[in-house]
């Protein structure tokens, strides 16, 4: 694994490497505005799969293709619907991926199979000078093993996945924080498939009806979109959720668990008197959160929690992305 530096300086540089890196069939973990990417030429089956070996990942989870242009956007669709170019125009670039229709040169590893593909054009300036120099379009999962927390650093990347990849660029954290919005506009009605950083609210600004939920599979079935994992987003640590209302008792319980030798760790909104924990205070804003939620549990299974009490979010729009990404980790599994 090589380690470039893509900032202001350097940008240049390293984006012309990591895309050489693409071109050629390697793997590139790259940041976006979400979380970082780990790479691939997307019209290169042989690119492709070495991504689900990297990862472990199994070959029913389709990927996001990322792309620069609105433009190459189109391209790889057999049918662009109008509601698409809508939304590009008030979203990307940015953190909505759109499933639609794929094109019928897309490698079907890409799509799991199906007839759709998800597609987005992200909004960091790394990612899009990489893709701008590749030329390529860029099949992109996050940069971690399969079902683990995502990468907000390239230093979460080298802990994940090692000399799996050929080249990081790191350009430091990233400010969003939890993956995008996938909004399927391949049926009748489009459905919100995992929520993100956007609202449902401001994609109906755009569309009028948008459905949430849908096209949820078990077993080995193809799923529609990223994310629909039923573990998903999950540190090593055991993850517990609790109720604000229940704050005290969570406390205690993390706290007679710390007691008794194992390593506890606390997520929550405000200080936690819970002794011999380690506890991670949350800002109270939706977006803040978003952006230092990985980290934290990254924090967390670094210092060797056995078990992460996290103090549950709001249920209101704003928080619906954290709230899919709390839950998955919390699945059994």
């Amino acid at each position: 694994m090589r380690f470039v530096q893509a900032d202001a300086e350097a940008l240049e540089a390293a984006v012309h490497e990591a895309a050489a890196v693409l071109r050629a069939g390697g793997l590139v973990a790259f940041p976006t505005e979400t979380v970082y990417g780990l790479g691939a030429h997307a019209l290169d089956p042989a690119a492709v799969e070495r991504i689900y070996r990297a990862k472990g990942r199994p070959a029913y989870n389709p990927l996001i293709v990322h792309v620069a242009t609105v433009d190459a956007a189109r391209a790889l669709s057999s049918a662009w619907p109008a509601a698409a170019d809508r939304l590009a125009e008030r979203f990307w670039p940015g953190p909505l991926t759109l499933v639609v229709p794929k094109a019928d040169f897309i490698p079907d590893s890409v799509s799991a199979g199906l007839g759709t593909v998800g597609i987005r054009v992200p909004a960091h300036p790394v990612a899009h000078a990489l893709l701008a120099a590749a030329g390529i379009p860029v099949a992109a999962p996050s940069a971690n093993r399969s079902a683990h927390v995502s990468p907000t650093t390239a230093e979460h990347v080298r802990r994940s996945l090692g000399d799996r990849v050929d080249l990081v660029l790191d350009a430091g954290p990233t400010p969003v924080g939890i993956e995008s919005t996938v909004l399927s506009l391949a049926g009748p009605v489009p459905t919100v498939l995992r929520p993100g950083s956007i609202p449902v609210d401001a994609l109906r600004e755009v569309l009028g009806e948008v459905r949430v939920g849908g096209g949820e599979a078990g077993g080995d079935a193809a799923r529609p979109s990223p994310g629909m994992l039923d573990r998903h987003y999950a540190p090593a640590a055991e993850v517990r959720l609790f109720d604000p209302e229940a704050r005290d008792a969570a406390l205690a319980k993390a706290s007679w668990a710390a007691g008794e030798h194992r390593r506890i760790g606390v997520i929550a909104f405000a200080p936690a008197d819970a002794p011999a924990t380690q506890v991670v205070e949350m800002p109270a804003d939706a977006r803040a959160y978003a952006a230092r939620l990985y980290a934290a549990l990254h924090e967390l299974d670094a210092a060797g929690c056995e078990v992460v009490w996290i103090e549950q979010v709001p249920d209101t729009p704003a928080w619906a992305g954290v709230r899919d990404r709390l839950r998955r980790a919390a699945t059994a599994g």
